[in-house]
């Protein structure tokens, strides 16, 4: 079982991962895959760049661990990913089967594992996952607040 102080270091690493995404005009999120003590996928949103309305941080992170693992289920890795995953993500969630999502800020309008939909324990997806939310929740909250007043900021009048 991890510590919090062990998912709080994750969780750093995923924050850097947002802040790519924020320097390359995306949304900061940012998700790292980990099992047994080392990551096995990193991914940041890629939705502009890709011109992919999936290409969410989550998804592509599920995405290079399956790859990593050669299979789909993550059983026994950990996902840490800095907003609570919308529906998609964790309909995806469910679906690859990991033992735990970490994630750090809630997102009260469209949060897919607690805040407005609890989507990882919902038995018709045939998979519960356990979440653990609000890990580093205000850092992450401002990386996301951060980049939001920028954009308006820099919006045309």
């Amino acid at each position: 079982m991890s510590t919090l102080a062990e998912h709080e270091s994750w969780m750093r690493q995923a924050l850097d991962l947002a802040r790519e995404a924020a320097a390359a005009g995306e949304v900061p999120v940012g998700a790292l895959v980990v099992r047994q003590g080392r990551v096995l996928a990193r991914a940041r949103n890629e939705r502009e760049g890709a011109h992919d309305p999936t290409a969410h941080a989550e998804i592509l992170a599920l995405r290079r661990a399956g790859q990593a693992l050669g299979g789909w289920q993550l059983t026994g890795c950990t996902v840490y990913v800095t907003l609570e995953p919308c529906p998609m993500c964790a309909s995806a969630l469910a679906q690859a089967r990991p033992s735990l999502v970490v994630f750090g800020a809630f997102d009260e309008q469209m949060g897919g594992m607690g805040s407005v939909y609890a989507l990882n324990l919902d038995e018709r997806l045939h998979s519960a996952v356990p979440a653990l939310g609000g890990v580093l929740a205000e850092d992450c909250r401002r990386e996301l607040s951060a980049f939001f007043q920028a954009r308006r900021e820099n919006r045309p009048t």
